[in-house]
Formats: structure tokens, C-alpha cells, sequence
């Protein structure tokens, strides 16, 4: 019987590819590439930048590498508290400076249950990896899962903030999904302003 494992530390999750952790021979793989990424924010070293925390951990584009890596490593109930998983596009950095998520960006769902959380987290990799957002994929940057002690949250970052039409098209589709009673869509822009994010779109 497997043994749970030890919530990840961000010294445990090296940057190599997931192809060293998955059979790859008949591997089934995916329009794009993505990226796991993993940050720590619970022991930040003093006056360390925002993000300085953030380790990029593996790329991944076949259906085994992809389930390989969740089974293993990256389903929220291994995080400590104060620490996220993020799954991007590859080359996408989650980061407001990167220049796919600058005019962006993210719909967000809260939950109370470290079962929830999960449950969302899984059903929103799959859309994702399995290209369930139609033409609204090309919009999409990534997801990210923060673990929290009042509160968990789930975020789905988008590109292009003003285009109203496309986040509330890809609001609706992740609503529907994630099965949840409502979500809000924030701008980075005001993040970066203000301490308190004002919602835009809610769905």
C-alpha cells in the first residue's frame, strides 16, 4: 500500500523535466507543452522580492508524464500552508511581469475544503491539458492553486483583461466545470495598485 507523502518543501522539487519521471514509449501527447510550478511563501527570506520564492519544476506533454507528476507530487492536500502549485503554459512564467500575463488577468473560485479545493483543482488540469476551452485555450496562461489557513482559492489567469466578451466566455465554461456557485474576474493591473482586489466580471 502507498504511504502518503510529506507536503513538498520547495528544495525537493528540482527543475528537470517529466520525462525522467514517466515512461514516454506510446506516450499520448498534447497539443502543447505545460509547466508545474511550485512556490513556498510560508519561510520567505527577509526583504526578498515578490516571486522570489516561485521554482519552476517540471514540463511535461504526454497524458502519462501529466498523470505521473499529479499522482505523485502536485495535488494540493501536499501543500503546507502558505504555498501554491501553478500549471502554465510552457514558456509562460506566473508572474504579473511576464508579457502573455501583463494585460491580464484571473477568475477566481474560493474554497473552504481542503476536498473542494482538490476536486477543482484536478477538474480545471484537465480542461486545460485536454483542451476543453475551445477557442478560448489561447487566452488562457494558466492555474493556480493557493493553500491558505482561513481560506483556500483557485485562479484561472487569462491575457487579455479588457476583452470582456472572451473572459466571460471562459468564466462561464470554468464555472461549469469546476461546478462552482460563483467566481470573480480581477484585473492584475489593480492588484499591483491596490492592497484589496476589486472584482471586474463575476459569473
Amino acid at each position: 500500500m502507498a504511504t502518503e507523502s510529506p507536503p513538498v518543501e520547495a528544495t525537493e522539487v528540482p527543475p528537470v523535466t517529466a520525462s525522467e519521471t514517466a515512461e514516454t514509449k506510446q506516450a499520448h501527447k498534447l497539443n502543447r507543452k505545460w509547466t508545474f510550478w511550485f512556490d513556498n511563501q510560508s519561510r520567505p527570506k527577509q526583504g526578498a522580492a515578490w516571486g522570489s520564492s516561485l521554482r519552476k519544476a517540471y514540463t511535461f506533454e504526454t497524458v502519462e508524464e501529466f498523470w505521473s507528476l499529479y499522482d505523485q507530487i502536485f495535488k494540493p492536500s501536499k501543500l503546507t500552508v502558505i504555498a501554491e502549485f501553478h500549471l502554465f503554459k510552457a514558456g509562460i512564467e506566473p508572474k504579473w511581469e511576464d508579457p502573455e500575463c501583463a494585460n491580464g488577468g484571473k477568475w477566481t473560485a474560493m474554497s473552504s475544503r481542503k476536498a473542494n479545493l482538490e476536486t477543482m483543482w484536478l477538474e480545471t488540469l484537465m480542461a486545460l491539458v485536454g483542451e476543453q476551452f475551445d477557442e478560448s485555450a489561447e487566452d488562457i496562461c494558466g492555474v493556480v492553486a493557493s493553500v491558505r489557513r482561513s481560506q483556500d482559492k483557485l485562479s484561472l489567469w487569462t491575457k487579455t483583461a479588457t476583452n470582456e466578451a472572451a473572459q466571460m466566455g471562459i468564466g462561464r465554461k470554468w464555472k461549469e466545470i469546476i461546478d462552482a456557485e460563483n467566481i470573480s474576474y480581477s484585473f492584475h493591473v489593480d492588484s499591483k495598485r491596490e492592497r484589496s482586489t476589486k472584482s471586474r466580471y463575476t459569473v
